[in-house]
């Protein structure tokens, strides 16, 4: 659908639990606004503004007033991404993805572009135009002035902005069938680590200090990964989703007790991958030889769900994550 909403939810906050951790009171929508195109990616730029990715190519930094709980448009690009020139009306080509690290704001697109805008200026400060030749599909900061992308023909690619060259400083890449990545995250405290998912499922974790190759290839979904999430402050543990209706919790971290090598379907499932299903060793816990990490346990959050799992979430205790069903979940108990 062209028309489309942007909306800011309450999920309440976690002093309504009950004596048994569950949750008491409903979700309640604050305000909403329309949106053009459909919303392929969006983050947070500070407390109170969300910068949006449009797939007609634009880019909108909404903000949220909260002392009357509405929405506004603070400021637009308008085809930020486009495939033959910014002057047709129809020449926008879909923003794919958007990284804030205040003020500057990175997108990236099916143009194959990258642009570095800053919050309070009208015009992009940097854009590198023919950046990929494939799609970008996905963006995210590996440090303050670098960046990581990944491309449809299976490419992870840092970008130092500083540079004023247009190419890339560093190029990895699958080996073999050039599967697309549709997703990228690093690990928060050790950033030579990164971890990226694709349309066969598989995910891949890279040391970019080593090689152009990643260094472990786990079996994962049966479809297309979307989203790949290192937890923020527990990066012992990730979080990946599926086409196929999966969500899963990988954990690395060593108080793993012994449980059976194999993944059920029903319930909170668990899977040991032993050394011999990676090219190294899972270590950091994502690098190390360290044989107390010989195992990795992963479960899936939602077993029973066959629709989509399209985007997530995590913080703290807290796990949110929105599907092909047309509803979004909000799971509070994820260490419990």
């Amino acid at each position: 659908d062209q028309d489309n909403r942007i909306s800011i939810w309450s999920a309440g906050d976690l002093g309504n639990e009950g004596l048994n951790g569950e949750y008491h009171g409903e979700p309640h929508l604050l305000c909403d606004i329309q949106h053009n195109g459909d919303v392929m990616d969006m983050q947070f730029l500070d407390q109170e503004r969300i910068v949006v990715a449009s797939s007609t190519g634009t880019v909108t930094i909404f903000r949220h007033h909260q002392n009357n709980q509405t929405l506004s448009a603070n400021h637009r690009w308008e085809k930020a991404h486009y495939h033959v020139d910014q002057d047709t009306s129809c020449g926008g080509a879909a923003c794919t993805g958007v990284v804030c690290s205040n003020p500057e704001i990175v997108t990236v697109g099916e143009d194959g572009r990258i642009n570095l805008f800053r919050a309070d200026q009208k015009d992009a400060v940097r854009t590198i135009d023919n950046a990929d030749s494939s799609t970008l599909h996905a963006v995210t900061f590996l440090r303050t002035t670098e960046i990581l992308t990944v491309n449809s023909i299976g490419q992870l690619k840092i970008w130092d902005l500083r540079q004023q060259r247009n190419e890339p400083s560093q190029i990895f890449s699958l080996a073999g069938d050039r599967v697309p990545l549709h997703c990228v995250d690093r690990h928060p405290n050790q950033q030579h680590i990164v971890a990226t998912g694709g349309q066969d499922g598989m995910l891949s974790i890279w040391d970019i200090r080593q090689g152009t190759m990643p260094v472990s290839l786990l079996n994962a979904h049966e479809a297309e990964m979307w989203e790949v999430h290192f937890h923020p402050s527990d990066p012992d543990h990730l979080f990946t989703c599926s086409e196929d209706g999966s969500l899963w919790h990988w954990d690395t971290s060593t108080n793993v007790s012994e449980k059976p090598s194999f993944l059920h379907q029903g319930g909170r499932s668990t899977a040991y991958l032993s050394h011999s299903t990676f090219n190294q060793s899972v270590v950091s816990a994502w690098l190390s030889n360290d044989p107390t990490k010989d195992r990795m346990e992963i479960t899936n959050l939602i077993p029973n769900q066959t629709l989509s799992v399209n985007s997530l979430d995590v913080l703290g205790p807290c796990l949110v994550y929105g599907t092909d069903a047309e509803a979004i979940y909000v799971n509070r108990q994820l260490f419990a």
